[in-house]
């Protein structure tokens, strides 16, 4: 009996590993959280009025994310709220619009606060038109506060989804337990004082402030929730407190605070023990965190190293050039011409007196020149010698210019990555897990003997993955010798940490410095593990093309090539998912396009290899330039523990 419950037991873990590994599990996962997260959150309510929080979070989605949560959310504030759920209905109709247009659009992110105001406009106009035509409104203090909570939690949300930062993570939480502060499906149990429980417990302080912020504004209970879940955490801190009473004391501190007020209300007690006894359960932190002065030197070194580079930056950069002197180009043609001349002091006189501004125009006859000069034709040619070497000296200024820019251009890469580096050693948190692993694949034909084209993938930092195309200019060895120096730098620089588009900048700089312009096309594709997210990276590069369902879709545009300056040049930056389980195909100059794609016909259970082979062996221009075809793909991989 015990051998066939052990048998049991492994087939029921190995069963449970099997489903975490799945994407559709995941999917579907995913989708009731989404529905989940718009149905509670519709249910955040000040002085007991509906709140605009799961706006907020409904403008920081895109795609069937914001779908989703604007159903739930519509659902919830029809059950909720009654006569006054058509106002949040009419919210989240509107803010699904938003999201969908302008969610993931350049426009957003070159203005990060768009998403909040335009939150912030739709409960305004929202309320205008509700009180116009159905003479319904909140009263007009209730009406701003509406706005500003819309406002501050698309904020919030917005920034969430971009970065880990802990004000936000804290201010989470206040507005995760103002959703959940009305909810209670039986009585004596609600899912808000469950929340502050696991927060009293698990959380940092402010997390656990704001949470009994949000049950004091949210008006569910009269005992002052801040004190409780604050004397809460105060009382885990104790030294040497035993582990049961540490769990324990949101329970013992609500009843102190609520003895001491003189109020009684146990409702909120049956939460608050649940809620503590759920915090137990959840994973310790494993990972031996730095101690805190380690930790403070080594952010502050970083950034005095940061002050430092961006000091010698402006340093570099406001290096004032002496201007140059045209009148004596003008003096010292006159003595080259009028030498031998023997009126040449009277004439020498007149030629002094040229305007500089004949350097900067044609001399053609010389019609510009004194009058009455016996040798016309030799300070003509004197004079054009004087504009070529301005234009010698101003060519020579120019590049000493893009030298500096350049050196600029490196203090402040540096100046930055010291500073996110600081930043990381701050914020103390959790590296990112993968969920999907990379499936890489490359053929390549050579014109000749050395192949130009040189594909590299490898990992990064922090659940990234580098997939990278660098094309020679032209074939043979020098075009090889070109890929390959390129493409181990920038492989040492993403490797380390640094930014893709700070190291492909870099690049550029190398390649004007040296003068070397179109040495090399880059093609970077950075992989997110943890989200399924791409960014394309392309400089000078033949457009890349994305397979959906058998049919491709092109990514991106031949732009001019690196090295053609420091300060225009830039690359072009392409945001794509492969989370459901599209395959991005990057291309060399020589290996075809649309075209060639379209003619194949795609099998979509062929592995990346077999597809890389076809696409290559289907392009009609592989015999005139070095080819070479990369497959990308993302698979669904179980998180190592």
């Amino acid at each position: 009996m015990m051998v066939t419950l052990g048998v049991y037991m492994r087939r029921s873990q190995r069963l449970i590993r099997r489903w975490a590994a799945d994407p559709k599990i995941h999917a579907f996962l995913q989708a009731g959280g989404y529905l989940l997260a718009g149905f509670l959150g519709s249910a955040a309510s000040l002085g007991h009025r509906l709140q605009p929080v799961v706006l907020g979070f409904l403008c920081a989605q895109t795609s069937w994310p914001a779908v989703l949560t604007a159903t739930g959310s519509a659902v919830g504030y029809l059950l909720f709220w009654g006569n006054q759920g058509p106002v949040g209905v009419v919210w989240t109709s509107v803010g699904l619009a938003a999201a969908l247009l302008l969610q993931g659009r350049r426009v957003q992110r070159e203005t990060p606060l768009l998403m909040p105001a335009v939150a912030g406009c739709i409960v305004a106009a929202t309320g205008l038109l509700f009180q116009h035509y159905q003479q319904y409104g909140p009263p007009v203090p209730m009406y701003l506060l509406q706005i500003a909570v819309a406002a501050g939690s698309a904020a919030v949300f917005c920034t969430a989804t971009e970065r880990r930062d802990p004000i936000v993570d804290w201010l989470m939480c206040g507005l995760g337990v103002l959703c959940l502060a009305q909810v209670m499906p039986i009585p004596y149990l609600g899912f808000g004082y469950i929340a502050a429980g696991v927060i009293a417990i698990a959380a940092p302080f402010p997390a656990a402030a704001l949470a009994g912020l949000a049950l004091d504004l949210a008006q569910v209970t009269p005992v002052p929730m801040t004190a409780v879940l604050s004397f809460a955490y105060f009382v885990r801190m104790i030294p040497r407190l035993n582990p049961v009473l540490r769990h324990i004391s949101p329970a013992f501190v609500y009843i102190a605070v609520m003895s001491i007020c003189g109020v009684w209300d146990i409702q909120p007690l049956p939460g608050l023990v649940i809620g503590a006894a759920a915090a137990a359960m959840l994973p310790r932190q494993t990972s031996i965190a730095q101690r805190r002065g380690e930790t403070g030197t080594a952010q502050v070194h970083l950034e005095l190293a940061s002050a430092v580079l961006q000091q010698m930056e402006a340093m570099v950069l406001d290096t004032e050039e002496a201007p140059i002197d045209e009148q004596a180009l003008i003096v010292r043609a006159a003595d080259r011409a009028c030498g031998s001349c023997p009126c040449r002091k009277t004439c020498k006189e007149q030629a002094e007196l040229i305007s500089p501004a004949i350097l900067h125009k044609p001399l053609g006859n010389g019609a510009d020149l004194p009058v009455g000069c016996r040798k016309s034709g030799r300070l003509l040619q004197e004079m054009r010698r004087s504009q070529e070497q301005l234009r010698t000296i101003r060519a020579d200024r120019d590049r000493q210019q893009e030298y500096r820019a350049a050196v600029g251009q490196q203090y402040r890469f540096l100046a930055d990555y010291l500073q996110d580096l600081s930043d990381t050693l701050a914020q103390r948190r959790e590296l990112p897990k993968a969920w999907y692993q990379p499936e890489v694949a490359s053929c390549s034909a050579s014109k000749n003997r050395a192949n130009g084209d040189r594909c590299l993938w490898f990992a990064g930092v922090a659940c990234r993955y580098y997939v990278l195309l660098c094309d020679g200019m032209g074939t043979g060895e020098e075009a090889a010798r070109d890929a390959q120096q390129v493409g181990g730098m920038l492989r040492r620089l993403l490797s380390a940490g640094y930014p893709a588009a700070y190291a492909l900048r870099t690049i550029n700089s190398l390649c004007a410095l040296q003068g070397r312009a179109g040495m090399v096309t880059l093609d970077l594709a950075e992989l997110r593990l943890d989200t399924g997210k791409a960014t394309l990276y392309k400089w000078g590069a033949a457009p890349s093309y994305v397979i959906s369902q058998g049919e491709p879709i092109k990514i991106g545009t031949a732009t001019p090539p690196p090295g053609l300056s420091v300060t225009e040049g830039r690359e072009s930056v392409e945001r794509l998912s492969l989370r459901r389980g599209e395959t991005l195909v990057l291309l060399s100059d020589g290996a075809g396009g649309e075209e060639s794609l379209r003619r194949l016909w795609m099998d979509e259970e062929a592995t990346a290899g077999e597809l890389a082979a076809k696409i290559l062996q289907s392009s009609r221009t592989a015999n005139a330039d070095d080819a070479t075809v990369a497959v990308v793909r993302l698979h669904g991989s179980a998180v190592s523990t």
